[in-house]
């Protein structure tokens, strides 16, 4: 869970009139973040957190737990994303299949060429950041909703499912094939940016060889095909939810096959920048709203004239 949502349910105990501020701020951060993660828009973002946050504030004294402000928060502010989107929430979304997901030889082949690049040299800090948002939003709707609650606000796979109304086993999958999406949606535009520069002429080259060399006895065109167990299972892997024995066997496979080094190694690599990922309102609109919604809680608990007196003191 965000530490934002720990430390406002700590500081709405607290309730006086400076700490109901600062909760408000964080908690309007956190709705603000998510919503942008969502719906892309950032107009539309400022105003799902005023309206969320509004819509809250009645409630929030009774929210004494962690858990039960986030899931009201992010249950709240998914709903208003989905009014957001009109007609388009009820369109039927375009199920991905693993076998779309999963890299084919020449994506392989690429991971193993990359496989000694830091990420300053496959991309700016800035172009990541860009990038990965524009990849996010390519995501389809039911597998982003659950990688931002799991790996982006830092959701707990139950509580994931209780927001919304899904099994543990269903989120898990969900998660599997998002993670999935993202890495080939950022995979895709890294292809698209390395194509203007200069070394592009170089790894091409070097592609080649490695995909000639891929189609030599020694590695067969079979093998992705074997592997494909293993790819269905990652997410599982990485997130330590795999019996002993299972996982294992597929650590001994990884060991012994540098192409599912590659792969494991990029799918980590997208699931970090997701944890990483934060999107801030901008700071002249985040205080104006702040500065709004502490005044109608304070007017609700019938706290503001003891704020006032104590600013006139």
């Amino acid at each position: 869970m965000r530490p934002e949502l720990t430390r406002a349910s700590e500081l709405l105990r607290d309730r006086s009139p400076e700490a109901v501020a600062q909760a408000i701020g964080l908690l309007q951060n956190t709705v603000f973040s998510f919503s942008m993660k969502m719906c892309g828009h950032r107009e539309d973002a400022e105003d799902t957190a005023q309206e969320v946050i509004f819509r809250s504030l009645r409630h929030l004294h009774k929210l004494q737990e962690p858990s039960a402000l986030a899931a009201w928060l992010y249950t709240v502010t998914r709903n208003r994303c989905r009014r957001m989107r009109g007609a388009a929430a009820d369109a039927p979304e375009r199920r991905l299949s693993l076998d779309e997901l999963m890299p084919g030889e020449a994506e392989l082949g690429r991971l193993l060429l990359d496989a000694g690049d830091s990420p300053e040299d496959r991309l700016l800090a800035s172009e990541e950041h860009r990038l990965l948002h524009r990849a996010l939003l390519q995501i389809p709707a039911p597998l982003r909703l659950v990688l931002v609650l799991h790996d982006m606000e830092d959701l707990e796979t139950e509580l994931v499912a209780r927001i919304l109304d899904l099994q543990a086993g269903t989120v898990r999958v969900r998660l599997h094939r998002a993670r999935l999406a993202l890495r080939k949606q950022i995979a895709l535009l890294l292809q698209g940016e390395k194509k203007g520069r200069a070394a592009t002429a170089r790894k091409s080259a070097a592609l080649e060889k490695t995909g000639s060399a891929a189609r030599q006895p020694k590695q067969p065109v079979a093998r992705p095909r074997e592997c494909r167990e293993l790819f269905a299972s990652l997410s599982e892997y990485l997130d330590g939810k795999i019996e002993p024995e299972s996982c294992e066997k597929m650590r001994a496979h990884i060991e012994r096959c540098p192409a599912c080094v590659a792969f494991l190694r990029d799918l980590r690599a997208a699931i970090d920048r997701c944890r990483a990922m934060n999107l801030a309102c901008d700071p002249a609109v985040a205080e104006r709203l702040q500065a709004m919604l502490t005044r109608e809680y304070l007017r609700m608990t019938g706290k503001a004239d003891a704020a006032t007196n104590r600013r006139t003191r």
